[in-house]
């Protein structure tokens, strides 16, 4: 009996199976692979047979110097040379979505940028957050319905990345002191309100330099009180700023000036020049103003101003002496004086006229001249002293509270109707000639 030999392990191969020993290398197109309808130059098969999508990292943008709205994967250079602004997060997103943001000219600090998450949450929240230090880089990475978008990488950031604080710069300036009684003689000067100031560069009153910069936060409300001037030989009122987490900014009221009777000056944010004979010069306060003169033999001295003490009076012509200078501030984008203090009023004719001193009202003669002047309205300037047995002192300036805030940070949530004014140099600016509110 004849045996036949069998071959094992031989198959016959099905129509259009290959076996891998006959596929030359590179030579299967997408198109062969299961499922790859699927698949993308930006894709791969997984070992499950799934498809994954390859992280195909940031695509960076043109510079950015105003407000605009992000797109996921793109990176953005923003520019905040000329002034805050805030960029938009997109109103939608996925879980592990990204965008990238770089402080393109080293300016956060002093120009912070915002990032509004539209409506979904940031860090947590759906308030607008802000990055505030200097060169600092952030990737923003969307994690999930509850946290939202978080920051997943950075360089240079500061502690917190991002934070819902902002920095807000003030002028906070008192009411002005009234100008002394003549009667039988000649009243001093009144001081001007204290003068306190964290813009630019710019001092504070008394010698004082500017102050730090305040940090506000959203939803907190912060109060504003604007001093009113005081009345004849009456001291002005304290201007102050103060909220939830800011130490309370007061300025105090200008000092009065001294009456005929020999009187001194009364102490303040600026003091008051003395009144006739002997009466001597009102203290100023410390960072915010300067005292007043002491008085000269038949002349009222002047008060005290922002940036200068008053002057005497000048014997023996009996001129009243001039009030202190006041101090310029740009925080509302001109230059304006405030804080000046009130002219002692003259024992000299009727033409006669006590020194202005910067924003302060003058001082009037003895004989027939015309009432003193009263201080500016919200420079918190001193009013003039009276001369003998003519009109009356003149009233002190009520004071002035100035905010300015990052034009991409301001909430526009106010009361007490302040005047506002946006673009300042890219910020916006507050200005209080009443009491008011501002919620961050």
């Amino acid at each position: 009996m004849a045996i036949t030999k069998v071959k094992s392990g031989v198959r016959t191969l099905g129509t259009g199976e290959v076996v891998d020993a006959n596929i030359a290398t590179d030579t299967i197109s997408i198109g062969k692979i299961s499922g790859s309808a699927a698949a993308s130059a930006d894709t791969f098969l997984k070992k499950d047979g799934t498809w994954s999508e390859v992280a195909s990292g940031i695509e960076w943008q043109a510079v950015q110097t105003t407000g605009f709205t992000a797109v996921v994967g793109k990176g953005y250079p923003c520019n905040t040379t000329a002034g805050a602004f805030t960029v938009t997060l997109p109103s939608a997103a996925s879980v592990g979505d990204q965008i990238s943001i770089v402080d393109y000219a080293g300016t956060f600090d002093t120009n912070m940028l915002g990032i509004n998450p539209n409506g979904l949450n940031f860090k947590g929240a759906t308030a607008t957050l802000y990055a505030e230090t200097e060169r600092e880089g952030l990737t923003l990475t969307y994690i999930d319905a509850t946290q939202g978008w978080v920051v997943t990488s950075g360089s240079n950031e500061g502690t917190p990345a991002v934070d819902k604080d902002m920095n807000v710069d003030f002028l906070v300036i008192a009411g002005g002191g009234g100008g002394g009684h003549g009667g039988g003689g000649n009243g001093g000067g009144g001081g001007a309100g204290g003068y306190r100031n964290s813009f630019g560069s710019e001092a504070s009153g008394g010698g004082g330099t500017s102050e730090a910069s305040l940090t506000f936060s959203a939803g907190t409300v912060y109060t504003v009180t604007v001093g009113a001037g005081g009345g004849s030989q009456g001291d002005g009122v304290d201007s102050s700023l103060s909220g939830s987490g800011i130490t309370t900014i007061t300025s105090v009221g200008g000092g009065s000036g001294g009456n005929y009777s020999n009187d001194s000056g009364g102490a303040g944010g600026s003091g008051g020049g003395g009144g006739q004979t002997s009466g001597g010069s009102g203290s100023g306060t410390a960072n915010q103003g300067y005292a007043g003169g002491a008085n000269s033999y038949n002349a009222g001295s002047g008060g005290g101003g922002a940036s200068a003490v008053g002057q005497n009076g000048v014997p023996p012509v009996d001129q009243g002496g001039d009030g202190g200078d006041g101090l310029a501030s740009s925080i509302t984008g001109a230059s304006v004086s405030r804080g000046g203090g009130g002219g002692g009023s003259n024992h000299g004719a009727a033409s006669s006229q006590g020194g202005l001193g910067g924003t302060g009202g003058g001082g009037n003669g003895r004989y027939g001249g015309t009432a003193a002047q009263a201080g500016t309205v919200n420079t918190g300037g001193g009013g003039g002293g009276q001369g003998e047995s003519i009109g009356g002192a003149g009233a002190g300036g009520s004071g002035v509270v100035i905010l300015s805030i990052a034009d991409g940070s301001y909430s526009g949530t106010t009361t007490g109707s302040p005047t506002v004014a946006t673009g300042v140099s890219g910020k916006t600016v507050l200005t209080f000639t009443g009491d008011g509110s501002y919620t961050g």
